[in-house]
């Protein structure tokens, strides 16, 4: 796991202060990788590579950037969790390292640019051919492993963050269109990020440098097509063969490892599993938070009870208010930009308590979208199940989740009411898109604190839809098409916030859900398997629940790790909050309406994510914009260095 970084001149002209300016990039990844650095610089000087590296596999030979005998050099981010087997196909090449980076150069040579197809693992990579003076570049299927980068003056620069390109920025700016989806969706869509001008590599594709052109491509697609020939017991014997492989191959390390749990589904099947798998090679660690103020923000007991089954160590951080005031600002910084709700905050600090024993966690990120655990679905099919039973089609096709059948599942629903009333104020059986960007859609909230007339025209809803009915999703499914959404745009926030809070501290985060054979067949299941009468990831509880202690698989609670920020308002964060919005620099952003911000945050409901948006946008503005003048003196320190 490392930080990459790389400047390539489109025209191959010489780029002045070349070393210079990727030193001070590699300055700004170092937390990424603090064991060693690296650099490339291109006989021509037209390009060059940085890299930062945190040792985790072939840990006295893997460094880089790294070359090949056939003039390739990589600079690469990442595991590629088969390269053992990979590396038994290449009889013909002529490995100098154990590493999985030499591995990847061995599959370019052998496949070209289809080589990101034949990976499985998290990557961000940019590799130099110089046979064929191109630059190819790549991202994994799912964007777990970040890849940024932005065009200035004719010259190409890439990242792992953000930030890093900032000072070559002529001005920072406000992409206004993103703007528009983080106040919808507290995410970017269709490959934006909030940085005018800085674009995001989106996930499953190549980026390829050649002749001064660059040209984006997919690699790779998630189809949904529900397979209704074969029982819920074969689904669920694949399923475990399949979730049992992952975690063979993710547990793959040369450092010990160990796993976040919060006491939820998701992270306990992976703690649970990892920690058999992983054997007595060494002492298997598991990390939580909890927020001392009662049960809606204290899963460890659950927690607990899971590591108690597995028989591992589990080491757990009391969260507070005044570890929000301490260090919100830093994880503002190293988000690059807001992004999804709070639990940012938490887990910063879980994963600063694990870097303290590990170099290497696994986390449960990825199943809600898969298998269908937000509870939002179920909130949706209701509905759906209501107009069925009005309309007397509640029972045609094999997809549906009939009325009777949900009704027990609906105590989910309980911290949910003010959604609830929100979501049925109007609209009631509309489309199904329509409904669902309703359900999602957090900008009728913000309708006083934002100016909205001067943000433009772009619509939010009409990205929406494209990525909602994509092609390669069958229509019969509504289920299908909630996830599918959510795997193109939470997921990869949400990653984004994995990737960051845990790279802060120096340490891997690795997913094992999210690997494609998993993903690929889960994308065949009917939604009466995944969600069978309303159950939220039935099919993920039928394959694991043998493994799990009984407190977790019968709970009806989903958290998702609830942070207090609201209570904390009324109290501890009173003032901090007034100080933030009511700043000179502050009342100076022309799009937010601030008296209106500080009225309405009196009355937000307990978890309302109102005020962290608002908060989380406002202290962005602080950290980069209200910082222009530093990050252009970065770059000309590295001019006059």
């Amino acid at each position: 796991m490392c930080g990459i970084a790389g400047i390539y001149h489109l025209n191959k002209k010489t780029y002045p202060h070349l070393e210079n300016h990727l030193d001070m990039m590699g300055n700004i990844l170092k937390h990424r990788g603090p064991d060693d650095e690296g650099k490339f610089i291109h006989s021509n000087r037209h390009l060059g590579f940085v890299h930062r590296r945190l040792s985790i596999i072939d840990l006295e030979t893997g460094s880089q950037p790294m070359t090949d005998n056939a003039g390739h050099t990589i600079c690469y981010n990442g595991e590629i969790y088969n390269y053992k087997e990979l590396r038994k196909e290449f009889t013909e090449f002529h490995f100098r390292t154990t590493s999985d980076t030499e591995t990847i150069l061995a599959a370019y040579n052998r496949w070209g640019q289809d080589c990101p197809n034949r990976l499985r693992g998290m990557f961000a990579f940019a590799l130099w051919d110089e046979a064929q003076q191109l630059m190819f570049c790549a991202r994994d299927r799912f964007g777990v492993k970040p890849f940024y980068y932005t065009i200035i003056n004719g010259v190409f620069l890439f990242a792992s963050e953000a930030k890093a390109l900032l000072p070559f920025l002529p001005n920072i700016q406000t992409n206004m269109d993103a703007l528009k989806d983080y106040l919808a969706f507290q995410l970017c869509l269709d490959g934006k990020t909030l940085f005018d001008g800085v674009h995001e590599l989106p996930p499953g594709h190549i980026l390829i440098i050649k002749n001064g052109n660059v040209e984006v491509k997919r690699y790779w697609e998630v189809y949904y097509k529900p397979d209704f020939d074969h029982t819920p017991r074969y689904f669920t014997e694949k399923l475990r063969a399949l979730l049992d492989d992952s975690l063979k191959m993710h547990i793959r390390s040369d450092v010990p490892i160990g796993a976040y749990l919060s006491g939820g589904l998701d992270s306990s099947a992976v703690t649970s599993l990892a920690a058999k798998y992983r054997g007595d090679s060494d002492e298997f660690l598991a990390f939580t938070g909890k927020f001392s103020l009662g049960e809606l923000y204290d899963e460890s007991a659950y927690a607990r009870a899971l590591a108690k089954d597995s028989g591992i160590t589990l080491h757990e951080v009391d969260i507070t208010s005044d570890d929000f005031l301490d260090s919100i600002r830093q994880i503002i910084y190293y988000l690059d930009y807001p992004v999804a709700g709070p639990g940012s905050f938490p887990q910063f600090h879980v994963s600063k308590l694990a870097a303290e024993h590990r170099k290497v966690v696994l986390g449960g990120q990825g199943a809600d979208e898969i298998f269908g655990g937000y509870v939002r679905y179920l909130l949706a099919y209701f509905e759906q199940c209501i107009k069925g039973a009005i309309d007397g089609s509640l029972h045609n096709g094999n997809f549906i989740v009939t009325y009777e059948s949900i009704i027990p599942n609906l105590v989910a629903l309980q911290n949910y009411k003010p959604m609830i009333r929100e979501f049925w104020r109007d609209g009631l059986f509309e489309a199904l898109d329509k409904r669902y960007y309703r359900l999602i859609n957090r900008a009728p909230s913000l309708e006083k604190e934002v100016n909205w007339e001067i943000l433009g025209d772009y619509s939010p809803y009409e990205t929406f839809k494209a990525i909602f009915h994509g092609k390669n999703v069958a229509k019969e499914s509504y289920l299908d098409m909630m996830t599918h959404f959510d795997f193109k745009t939470l997921l990869p926030a949400l990653l984004q916030v994995e990737d960051r809070m845990s790279m802060a501290h120096g340490l891997e985060s690795r997913v094992p859900f999210l690997d494609h054979p998993i993903v690929e067949f889960a994308a065949t299941m009917p939604a009466d398997i995944k969600f069978k009468d309303g159950t939220l990831k039935k099919i993920l509880l039928d394959a694991v629940g043998n493994d799990l202690p009984e407190i977790i698989t019968s709970r009806k609670n989903k958290m998702g790790f609830p942070v207090p920020l609201n209570e904390w308002l009324q109290g501890e964060l009173k003032d901090f909050i007034f100080d933030i919005f009511t700043s000179r620099r502050a009342k100076q952003r022309s799009y937010f309406n601030h008296k209106e911000i500080l009225n309405s945050l009196q009355n937000e409901p307990k978890f309302g994510r109102k005020l962290w948006g608002l908060l989380s946008l406002e202290l962005w503005h602080q950290e980069f914009h209200d910082k222009q003048t530093y990050y252009s003196s970065l770059r000309e320190k590295g001019v006059q260095a």
